[in-house]
């Protein structure tokens, strides 16, 4: 097979088609730049869950006298007695395995910080009384927080036992499905990207169909009547590909290192150019099998009608 004899027919089949191929490579290049922000959207996800898992902590809240549980006194705080009771079972052998680390805050310290964050005007309108004396607590295994809501589920002078992460869960699951949208998206636009591709590749067969008929006659092989018709969608599509990896990489180096990292600054781990590595080569994987595969089908169909 004379690869430029090849060549020649495909890029001749491109410059005859030449509205079809640019629809193609923008379909393409819409599609696969959804592929990539839906990958690393997952990748962005992955990294804030291990990123909260590792510090998100457990609170044991203490009563305190405004608190209306059901271990709580009335207008009574939690005692000394039951604060120390609390740390017995927190330093005791069922929970020791299960706890890293943990510290304790006296109603004292959570109202300073408290009117520290909310402005001294406060300070006249809350007591120290009034705030919760709390254990903050790390986990070695987060997903072990239910095990401490049991046990202290019933303990006097206990009003709460809340999880950091529950609070984080509502911005993982609204991050998740953003992410399907993306795939969603990604989807649908994959596929017309293979519709268009197809009807381009029959329209090209037809406008050459004499020179097929030609090459028949002559003894020309499927294979090397269908090779030109082929690289045409493959072109087309690493095309698009290209042009999705460089919006994918602009918007990561752009869009989040330049813009959102300075300015959300609770997010420390965000995703990097690093990551475009795996996500890059799966784009262009993507748009060259689909093209190759459905330009394939398509002239095979048309050789064989």
């Amino acid at each position: 097979m004379r690869l430029g004899l090849v060549l020649g027919e495909a890029f001749g089949g491109l410059r005859r088609n030449a509205s079809m191929v640019i629809s193609v490579i923008l379909v393409t290049f819409v599609s696969l730049t959804f592929v990539g922000a839906a990958m690393l959207m997952q990748s962005q996800i992955g990294k804030l869950r291990s990123f909260w898992v590792d510090r998100a902590q457990v609170a044991v809240y203490m009563c305190s006298t405004v608190s209306q549980a059901k271990n709580c006194a009335p207008g009574t705080a939690a005692t000394d007695d039951q604060i120390a009771a609390v740390k017995a079972t927190l330093d005791g052998s069922t929970l020791a395995p299960l706890i890293k680390n943990y510290t304790f805050q006296t109603s004292q310290e959570a109202y300073q910080s408290a009117i520290q964050q909310l402005g001294s005007q406060y300070a006249s309108v809350i007591s120290p009384d009034q705030i919760n004396a709390t254990f903050w607590i790390n986990l070695k295994d987060q997903s072990q927080s239910d095990v401490l809501a049991e046990q202290f589920s019933s303990t006097a002078g206990v009003e709460e036992v809340a999880d950091q992460m529950q609070y984080l869960q509502p911005l993982f699951s609204a991050l998740t499905v953003a992410t399907y949208i993306a795939v969603g998206i990604a989807v649908l636009m994959l596929i017309a990207a293979v519709l268009l591709i197809s009807t381009t590749i029959r329209l090209s067969a037809f406008a050459r169909r004499r020179e097929i008929g030609i090459m028949r006659l002559v003894g020309a092989s499927n294979r090397f009547i269908q090779t030109p018709f082929v690289l045409e969608g493959v072109i087309s599509a690493v095309i698009g590909s290209a042009l999705a990896s460089v919006t994918v990489w602009a918007g990561v180096q752009f869009g989040v290192g330049s813009y959102l990292q300075p300015r959300v600054t609770f997010i420390t781990s965000w995703v990097t150019t690093d990551d475009l590595w795996y996500v890059i080569p799966a784009m262009i994987v993507i748009g060259v099998v689909l093209a190759a595969l459905s330009a394939g089908f398509a002239i095979r169909r048309w050789l064989r009608a």
